[in-house]
């Protein structure tokens, strides 16, 4: 064979081996976060982490296991799809990163900022903590009066944080303070609630505004600015909630409009620019309501309850859309808690913590588990009280009682500068 030929055959694979790459890409934005059935988190650098901390976790259960040095590979199932066409993922080896943080007392809420690499955590200790989520050192670490906080939230730039709990009321901070990073004083104190703040959120873009709840069974908006209250949710109203109000979620797609759940075992509905009454309010589940998060596309929402189950709910028609519940294998018949939950960037997979200790990955269209993270090796040995995807989907972090943060990440060769 001439030289010429060799030259022609070599352009001639180049070109198709560029081709197949193109619509490999292609393919991976079709499915972005549900490549394999289960989300590709992807996008930490982790060559900067310390390899005593950087720990591999596969997929233990799904799959046949190959040993290979320090790591597991872990030929994945065919998963097929029920949306659309039916499509099956061929099976490939996966592998997760996991970042370990250990804290001084029990976790009990966190939260990322906008730009991913940064997480805050509040702690039975008394403590708020700011921390690197690449490097796991702590950034900031601020001692609380009141050690009871449930509930803490990064603004939207990221240079404060807020957090509230029994003392009834929510505290602000700002991160740039020009003092010692473990001696930073409040900026702001937001007083007026009659019980126990058990959430709080900023408003999307709006650093100046915040919504929280409390045991006083409403939800209030703020002006962090002036430390005012703009309106209150609920309360003397009729449409409001009859229980505390545990959580709420604010939409990304239209900041007005925000969910709540309550221990009255129902979520509802607002419109912060009408506080009289609540705009629907949605029935079904059999216990509180401890956690509700609304979809991406902003027309759907998710809820977690005591009843051990996740709904799904549209939020225009207020119709159940699905329910997410699991059988549980408990020695003292005792049935887990939903406690937290969070969705993919795509909707397609919701992430729920149990009191159990399980983090189970439910693929939302057909109401399966993919994967229990509580199944993998050194995972949270408690009960998982909070958790939180990252801005960008990248990484899933999860707060335990077992005094750790957890940083879920996809070791694949995908990396972001």
């Amino acid at each position: 064979m001439s030289v010429a030929e060799l030259k022609e055959r070599h352009t001639a694979a180049t070109s198709t081996v560029n081709s197949l790459r193109e619509r490999l890409k292609q393919r991976r934005q079709l499915f972005l976060d549900t490549d394999g059935g289960i989300r590709t988190f992807w996008g930490f650098s982790f060559s900067c982490i310390r390899s005593r901390l950087m720990l591999v976790f596969m997929f233990q259960c799904l799959g046949t296991v190959e040993a290979k040095g320090d790591r597991q590979l872990v030929s994945a199932p065919q998963i097929s799809f029920a949306a659309g066409p039916c499509r099956v993922i061929p099976a490939r080896s996966v592998e997760f990163f996991i970042l370990c943080i250990s804290c001084n007392d029990k976790v009990y809420s966190l939260d990322w900022t906008p730009e991913r690499n940064r997480i805050v955590s509040a702690s039975q200790d008394g403590r708020l903590i700011v921390w690197n989520a690449l490097t796991s050192q702590k950034t900031h670490a601020i001692k609380l009066q009141c050690p009871w906080v449930v509930t803490c939230a990064f603004a939207p730039n990221g240079l404060s944080v807020a957090c509230g709990g029994f003392d009834s009321a929510c505290s602000i901070f700002n991160l740039n303070s020009h003092v010692e990073r473990d001696s930073i004083p409040v900026s702001r104190v937001l007083t007026g609630h009659k019980g126990y703040v058990y959430s709080c959120q900023y408003v999307p873009d709006q650093e100046t505004r915040l919504i929280t709840s409390s045991g006083d069974q409403t939800c209030v908006l703020w002006d962090v600015t002036t430390g005012q209250r703009i309106s209150v949710f609920g309360g003397e109203f009729p449409s409001g909630h009859t229980a505390s109000v545990l959580s709420v979620s604010i939409n990304s797609s239209n900041s007005n409009m925000f969910v709540s759940g309550s221990c009255d075992a129902t979520a509802r509905l607002w419109d912060a620019r009408i506080a009289s009454r609540a705009v629907r309010t949605y029935h079904g589940h059999q216990g509180d309501v401890n956690t509700v998060k609304f979809f991406p596309d902003g027309q759907r929402f998710g809820t977690g309850s005591n009843d051990s189950t996740c709904r799904l709910y549209d939020m225009r028609t207020g119709h159940q859309l699905q329910v997410y519940s699991q059988q549980h294998d408990t020695d003292d018949n005792e049935v887990p808690i939903v406690t937290s939950i969070a969705f993919s960037l795509s909707g397609r997979l919701l992430f729920a913590g149990y009191s159990s200790g399980d983090c189970y990955v439910w693929d939302t269209l057909v109401g399966e588990v993919v994967l229990n993270l509580g199944t993998l090796q050194n995972s949270h040995e408690s009960r998982i009280s909070c958790l939180g995807l990252s801005s960008d989907g990248s990484a899933l972090c999860t707060g335990s009682w077992d005094k750790n943060l957890k940083i879920w990440a996809f070791g694949g060769d995908r990396r972001v500068s």
